[in-house]
């Protein structure tokens, strides 16, 4: 079921939960769900120890773990919010924030969250992405932070040095591929998700989104970095056939059995590819540097609260993801960066050589773009419009035609 989110704003206002729900007494046992959009092996199981070590602490409290696909998400939270069925708590990314604002999803925490001992503990930067018209919305949980990995065996075989530029990174591309081989340059993301790299290319070509809450993408630098990515597919041939429908899964998957030479993902999946490959096959570096700007997120996943019941028990599971014990379990099992900066100057990441392509990020990383109506434009525009493209049904002036007039609808 498609849901308009306009359909529902009229109707829908924030939910009222602060004073609605009763305090959970002493000894008071409760059960309480969580809709997550995990994927992968090491996610859950760094779910597992969270919830393994939250119930050791909290005995009174179950949490149910619930996973969502990620390209259903705002779909079921829209039609749970319409059926006054929403979920106790939920996984927040800072896109989807002012959304699920707008559609009354999510619990206003602002007054618990700043009187918690560990609010000053967070930058600024931390709260923004989770923060809507001064409010605050969720806690951060962990932080995905946008690096690559690349075959340094491949590469050592080429005699290429690491990319550091986005013309470097192309040229690598190319020279890695051997079809004969089975072998591309690159993993490309066209399917499911593949739209982030689409926007994050656009900005590092020197072109905003908005501005002012205006449309504002710029269609020459706009079009010339949607011609960029699609020509590793459609003219270089650089990126496997199946590029057009590979998300997530599909890409890494295709890194860990030797079919492709990079990929751009996260450090969340660091544990995976540690468990798939000898050290001596791959590397860590940070993103490609594009022609006007050096682009890649320092992305916030927050918890929050949907459900008007048992505030105190879905409070004691939100705020426990901050605890030294959950957010070291975490990140052992997938490698996802603390939210918290103390728990982030553990030994174990600062001394990881391979951690220091995510330290350098943090350096220049920006938060990603957020705005209402960025979640439906993102999915439901740029991502078909892209995977036209490399079809052959579109061109990328095209492409960035239909980005720009689905933005305006959008910000309406």
């Amino acid at each position: 079921m498609r849901i308009d989110r306009r359909q529902i704003l009229a109707g829908l206002g924030a939910v009222p939960l602060a004073g609605l729900a009763p305090r959970l007494a002493l000894g008071q046992k409760a059960s309480l769900n969580y809709w997550h959009h995990f994927t992968s092996t090491t996610e859950f199981k760094g779910l597992e120890r969270v919830v393994a070590t939250f119930g050791q602490k909290s005995p009174g409290i179950t949490v149910i773990q619930e996973n969502i696909p990620n390209p259903e998400y705002m779909s079921k939270m829209t039609a749970a919010v319409i059926a006054n069925a929403r979920p106790d708590t939920c996984m927040i990314t800072a896109e989807r924030a002012n959304d699920l604002v707008a559609m009354g999803a999510l619990a206003d925490l602002t007054d618990r969250i700043k009187a918690w001992p560990h609010y000053g503990e967070y930058p600024d930067q931390a709260w923004a992405g989770c923060t809507v018209r001064g409010k605050i919305y969720g806690i951060p949980a962990f932080t995905f932070v946008d690096w690559m990995y690349y075959r340094k065996d491949w590469f050592a075989e080429k005699g290429l040095r690491p990319p550091t530029t986005m013309k470097e990174f192309m040229e690598a591309a190319v020279k890695l591929t051997d079809t004969s081989k089975n072998r591309y340059g690159f993993s490309m993301r066209g399917g499911a998700g593949g739209h982030k790299h689409v926007i994050d290319l656009i900005e590092a070509w020197g072109s905003p989104l908005v501005v002012d809450g205006k449309m504002a993408i710029d269609k020459a630098k706009a079009t010339e970095a949607v011609a960029f990515y699609t020509d590793l597919l459609t003219k270089q041939k650089a990126v496997p056939p199946s590029a057009p429908s590979d998300g997530v899964r599909q890409i890494m998957e295709a890194f860990k059995a030797g079919q492709t030479g990079m990929v751009w993902h996260h450090t969340g999946s660091l544990m995976e590819i540690q468990a798939a490959m000898k050290p001596e096959q791959y590397g860590t570096l940070p993103m490609p540097a594009g022609p006007t700007a050096h682009i890649a997120r320092m992305a916030y996943a927050f918890n929050g609260i949907a459900s008007p019941a048992k505030l105190d028990a879905n409070w004691a599971w939100i705020s426990f993801w901050a605890d030294p014990e959950a957010a070291t379990a975490f990140l052992e099992e997938t490698g996802y960066f603390p939210s918290s900066p103390k728990v982030a100057a553990d030994e174990r990441i600062i001394r990881n050589p391979l951690y220091a392509a995510a330290v350098e990020t943090t350096k220049f990383g920006r938060l990603p773009p957020t705005f209402v109506g960025i979640a439906g434009w993102s999915e439901t525009v740029v991502l078909p419009e892209f995977q036209k493209a490399l079809v052959g049904r579109s061109t990328p002036g095209q492409v960035v035609d239909a980005m720009m007039v689905g933005l305006e609808k959008a910000l309406k």
